[in-house]
């Protein structure tokens, strides 16, 4: 799977929350970044319980499945000064306070995390240091009471005002599981040293928040793409390549005036900036039978190349570039789709695809973690056709995790069997170690025999299985 594009709601700060809602979901966006303030789910309100539900009940009739609290609300603490008080002043209480009603608020909404930032210094660096750290480890101890990630923003003109900033700050707190990044590529042009294609990297796992906007360097003003220097295509790709899956939220905070119109060219601008596997992804969640047409698609668009070409040149054990796609493809659809209607659509897939598509539904179904019922009766008999084939792909897919876990001892050695008797390497057979047993080492016994008896050389791998018997 990839990102998901989301909006942030201080770009509708004119909007109530619901219609802003409606209006970035109906936009085509797939999450939201949500600014707890005033007139936006304010955690400060009476009846906020109540209120959270609704508002995550709306957020899924919306199909708006990926959701960050965002913390950066000007004024909801104090109406004479923005964004005050904050971790780093002489009483942090009510910014603390503040982030743990946020982390209480992710935790019922089921939020990727709660996104924060250091705060600007009025105090000596050491002295900010120690507040912010002490701030945050107070927030930190809530959010593992329940299980939220904190994820912190380098924020211009803030005491941690860059991505090195927010790592050195986590080696100190001691590299906590529930601390990690929000980056704001826009940020990137304005103040940090490398472009933001890299901060990306940088952050690599920690990423866990990304906030899309443009920016011109030295400036910071949140621009909309393509009136600064972010080179939007290269960051998204840069996103793709270390498997970011989270929210990737457009930030116009000053674009309220203009809200709907501004979120509709900044979609506009995204989608046509985002690698393929990104938009096939994400036209498959705005419309799941797309994957009818994308499927088969994948390979000319990534390339068919072995995942592992030196030890695998032929994608026989690890599969390949396209097989990683279409299991991707098959991921996104099963977010968006009951059992049924999955195991209908892999069928589907399978039945009317090419020998590549085919391949690409069994290496689905062996990357499935808890396939419902329908699906592991629609993959047994998809895996059962493959076995009757002399495809060696198709065959050495078919014996991958979805076979150890739900083919029957009689149908799972007949698969391993095949395998040896077209010459697909046993490497390729899931749990192989653990599956095999005394009826299996005789099956082997007997072909080794016939093979030796035709004067036809026995597979290595076989012979070492055997030779090791169980």
């Amino acid at each position: 799977m990839s990102l998901h594009l989301g909006y942030g709601t201080n770009g509708f700060a004119n909007h109530r929350l619901d219609e802003a809602l409606t209006v970035i979901a109906g936009l085509g966006y797939a999450g939201v970044a949500l600014t707890l303030d005033h007139d936006h789910l304010n955690p400060f309100a009476d009846g906020l319980a109540r209120r959270v539900d609704r508002i995550a009940a709306r957020l899924s009739t919306l199909g708006l499945r990926r959701v960050v609290l965002e913390t950066g609300a000007r004024y909801l603490l104090d109406p004479w000064r923005k964004h005050s008080p904050t971790l780093l002043s002489a009483d942090p209480a009510p910014r603390i306070d503040f982030l743990v009603r946020a982390v209480d608020i992710a935790a019922d909404l089921g939020a990727d995390c709660v996104s924060f930032w250091s705060g600007v210094s009025t105090v000596e660096v050491d002295i900010a240091w120690s507040r912010l750290r002490d701030g945050v480890a107070t927030v930190l101890e809530h959010a593992e009471r329940r299980q939220v990630r904190l994820a912190m923003e380098p924020e211009p003109g803030h005491l941690v005002a860059h991505l090195s900033q927010v790592m050195d700050l986590r080696k100190e707190l001691g590299e906590p599981e529930l601390f990690g990044v929000t980056l704001d590529v826009g940020h990137c042009v304005a103040v940090e040293p490398f472009d933001a294609a890299e901060c990306v990297r940088l952050a690599g796992p920690l990423l866990w928040n990304v906030q899309l906007d443009d920016m011109l360097p030295n400036v910071h003003e949140h621009l909309e793409f393509g009136d600064g220097e972010l080179d939007l295509t290269a960051t998204l790709a840069a996103l793709e390549e270390i498997g970011y899956e989270g929210l990737a939220a457009v930030e116009l905070p000053r674009h309220s005036h203009a809200a709907p119109d501004a979120a509709r060219r900044a979609f506009a601008a995204l989608t046509a900036a985002l690698p393929w596997q990104a938009e096939a992804e994400r036209q498959i969640r705005a419309k799941p039978s797309n994957i009818g047409a994308l499927f088969p698609a994948a390979g000319r668009a990534v390339g068919r190349a072995s995942l592992q070409p030196a030890d695998d040149p032929e994608g026989l054990v690890h599969g390949t570039v396209d097989d990683r796609a279409r299991i991707r493809l098959v991921a996104t659809l099963a977010e968006v789709v009951d059992d049924a209607a999955l195991a209908t659509e892999l069928n589907d897939l399978y039945r009317y695809g090419d020998d590549a598509e085919r391949r690409g539904v069994l290496r689905a179904l062996n990357s499935m973690v808890s396939p419902g019922t329908e699906v592991v009766r629609a993959g047994r008999v998809l895996v059962e056709d493959a076995l009757r084939t002399n495809d060696i792909r198709l065959v050495a897919a078919a014996m991958g995790e979805f076979a150890a876990r739900f083919l029957d001892d009689h149908g799972w050695r007949h698969g391993v069997l095949k395998c040896v008797f077209v010459e697909v390497s046993l490497a390729a057979v899931a749990d192989l170690k653990s599956r095999v047993d005394g009826e299996l080492i005789r099956m082997l016994a007997d072909f080794a025999e016939e093979r030796r008896a035709a004067d036809r050389a026995v597979p290595a791998d076989a012979l070492e299985l055997l030779e090791k018997g169980i």
